[in-house]
């Protein structure tokens, strides 16, 4: 199966692309290391409304609890999000100029 970024027949892992644009996108998304900073702030400010304040209203311990799960699903889905976009960005970005790919 060739990889859809740089056309290579080369074998693909879980992604789909070869090494070679694996390996070009994890030093490319080093760049953007701080896309993790907005979905831990939301969830932490979910977790903090639901889990802490519901109790002090008086709803009960166990529906409270949930603030933990609100949270966590809050931080793992906009980080696939995020993720996902960053993917496309990265696909629609050029090659390098001096890329070839290796033949194998």
């Amino acid at each position: 199966m060739a990889c859809p970024r740089c056309h290579a027949d080369a074998p693909t892992g879980r992604t789909g692309w070869c090494e070679d644009c694996e390996r070009a996108y994890d030093t490319w998304i080093r760049g953007y290391a701080g896309d993790i900073v907005v979905p831990a702030l939301a969830g932490m400010a979910i977790l903090t409304t639901i889990a802490t304040l519901l109790p002090l209203l008086g709803v009960g311990w166990l529906i409270a609890t949930t603030g933990v799960f609100a949270g966590f699903g809050t931080l793992a889905g906009m980080f696939q999000l995020r993720r996902r976009k960053r993917r496309q960005q990265f696909l629609v970005a050029s090659l390098p100029r001096a890329y070839l790919p290796s033949k194998t």
